[in-house]
């Protein structure tokens, strides 16, 4: 009993809590890209204020391959299910929900932006908030393939997981207690991605108006 309690007391307390938070970081990224319902950008944030606190330096860079690798592999799962919607005559569920989530009008500007700068348009998708699946519809749209997107998307989903740690330093470095450089991380990053539809709810009211004088002098 005694060696079984000090073996248990040689182990550091951080690689339980990592052994935990990693695969969870690693599953939650990957579900909320698939099933956009979890703020992954707010999970990064948390992630890198506790181990800016509590553990080494190396878990910084852990916390920023999982988070990439891991928003690389939904991306690439939600493509692949969208693929085969596209190629289906009666379409898939996951197509649909893309069409649903992306407004006709950002998804006009993302098949227009693609058709200018090609895949580069990934990595800024992924930095807007809201951007990503009207660009992932638009590359779908335009038959690109999935070869093609993953090359395009790995920088993006670097790029992504480096500013959104870097939003958890920022709120750890700002803080003393890890639960408040936590706070004010996922605070920040729920503004960022409200920020948008915030805008288009207070934006001047005679934008409909525009687009409806345009579409009455069309003859679509």
């Amino acid at each position: 009993m005694t060696l079984l309690g000090d073996l248990a007391r040689s182990v550091p307390p951080e690689s339980t809590q990592q052994a935990v938070t990693y695969p969870s970081l690693f599953l939650l990224v990957v579900l909320g890209s698939l099933v956009p319902v979890v703020p992954t950008g707010a999970l990064v944030s948390s992630a890198a204020v506790v181990a800016f606190h509590h553990t080494s330096p190396f878990s910084l860079l852990i916390v920023f391959g999982v988070a990439a690798s891991a928003a690389l592999l939904g991306d690439i799962g939600l493509y692949w299910l969208g693929q085969r919607g596209v190629h289906s005559a009666n379409g898939s569920r996951w197509l649909e929900r893309l069409r649903a989530r992306a407004a006709p009008e950002r998804l006009a500007q993302a098949r227009h932006r693609l058709q200018e700068h090609g895949v580069l348009v990934l990595v800024l998708s992924r930095l807007v908030p809201a951007g990503r699946i009207p660009v992932m519809l638009a590359c779908l749209l335009s038959a690109m393939p999935l070869r093609r997107f993953v090359r395009g998307d790995i920088p993006a989903c670097l790029a992504w997981a480096a500013t959104y740690q870097l939003i958890g330093l920022l709120g750890g470095s700002l803080f003393s207690e890890p639960w408040e450089g936590v706070a004010a991380a996922v605070g920040l990053t729920l503004a960022l991605g409200a920020g948008p539809a915030l805008w288009r709810r207070v934006r001047p009211a005679d934008g409909p108006d525009r687009h409806s004088g345009h579409r009455d002098g069309t003859s679509d």
